[in-house]
């Protein structure tokens, strides 16, 4: 079980220009919605199974899945109320909080905006692991009031060892743990550096995830040993590789963002009327060095755009006999583009609209230029 409030805050935000947010709303505590994932319900019917095969021992009957049942849920409400302490603190420090998903492995608190110094990342953090282990003392406490191994005493016992398996986990100084940006905050704090405090508290979850592979294997556990533990190992080694992957990747995101200026990746264009023969168009864009063409109506007003890669795909045989408008697609209002639009505006813009061709305009009005899509991929090409 595993738990991170969103280390990769600008390659979340990249992700989700990209793809639609999935999964289902089951609540919204302080007005902050929360997501769980399809695939939760899947892994919670594996765990109660799980679970209630290792009850077998102390309960029989129906009533041991009860009570496996009631653990999972405790287990993840823990998840929930350690995601919340995170969401909170941060909503203290004035940043927005998009919203908690619960999936099968953990959940994430996206956070939009990263601390604005190393001691909030510090404190935001570290709240949900001192959270979860507050409760973990709870738990224990109620079993002390409690005759063991009756169905009470199994629940307290369950709400005790949720909330330290999911305290300690965090605690462990790697990305995407919350340990590990506990130590991105601190090398942030010791360098100035928040980039490189990224990088190394990544491969620090890098790190640790080849331990959790190799711990098996001096344990003496991956002959004969408990095929389900070492399962597990794997897949949360995997978590934490992955994780840190996109900590690394959200870091070199976050270097990249500043090309990400329309007016910079912007193309020369040049005005051709609908009925203009392709080839014309074409050689008039190479006379001028221009690397796009854009169609005006009778009174000069931009109406459409030549699409690349319909011009690319027609024959040059062909291209003297077609006219340059049926190879454009037109100009709606969401193509417009303010030429110095940039950064995160720039790539909400492309996500609210998704073409291949955007136009440019000045202040006022005036055409600058046209963006294309592949040129923006190419900025973050490799990330």
């Amino acid at each position: 079980m595993a738990t991170s409030d969103g280390e990769n805050r600008e390659g979340d935000q990249a992700q989700r220009a990209q793809q639609p947010s999935s999964g289902i709303i089951v609540a919204r505590p302080f007005g902050i919605p929360v997501y769980v994932s399809p695939y939760w319900f899947v892994i919670a019917g594996v765990f109660i199974v799980i679970y209630a095969h290792d009850l077998a021992d102390t309960m029989h009957g129906n009533i041991r899945y009860v009570v496996a049942a009631a653990f999972v849920v405790l287990l993840y409400a823990s998840v929930l109320v350690h995601e919340l302490s995170h969401s909170m603190v941060a909503r203290g420090y004035g940043l927005p909080v998009r919203r908690i998903l619960l999936y099968p492995l953990g959940g994430v608190s996206e956070i939009d905006q990263e601390p604005q110094t190393p001691a909030r990342e510090f404190l935001v953090s570290a709240a949900g692991p001192a959270l979860s282990l507050v409760l973990g003392a709870v738990g224990f406490g109620l079993m002390q009031g409690l005759r063991e191994n009756t169905i009470s005493w199994s629940l307290a016992r369950s709400l005790m060892v949720a909330n330290v398996i999911v305290g300690l986990f965090n605690l462990l100084p790697g990305l995407p743990l919350d340990g590990g940006r506990m130590l991105r905050a601190v090398v942030w704090k010791l360098t100035g550096k928040p980039t490189a405090a990224t990088v190394s508290a990544a491969w620090a979850g890098r790190v640790i995830a080849i331990g959790l592979l190799a711990l098996p294997y001096f344990a003496g556990g991956w002959d004969g040993g408990n095929v389900v533990s070492n399962l597990w190992l794997v897949v949360i080694a995997a978590f934490m590789w992955v994780g840190a992957g996109q900590a690394i990747r959200a870091t070199r995101f976050r270097e990249r963002l500043p090309a990400v200026q329309a007016r910079r990746l912007a193309r020369k264009a040049i005005s051709v009327s609908a009925d203009l023969p392709l080839a014309e168009a074409i050689r008039r864009a190479d006379e001028s060095r221009a690397r796009a063409v854009v169609v005006v109506d009778h009174d000069d007003k931009p109406i459409a755009i030549l699409n690349e890669t319909a011009v690319m795909a027609t024959p040059p045989q062909r291209r003297p006999w077609i006219s340059a408008g049926s190879m454009a697609r037109s100009i709606e209002p969401s193509l417009v583009l303010p030429a110095d639009i940039s950064g995160m505006a720039l790539l909400d813009a492309v996500r609210r609209a998704p073409a291949s061709e955007y136009l440019l305009v000045e202040p006022s009005g005036q055409v600058y230029g046209v963006l294309a899509a592949r040129d923006l991929d190419q900025v973050f090409a490799g990330v």
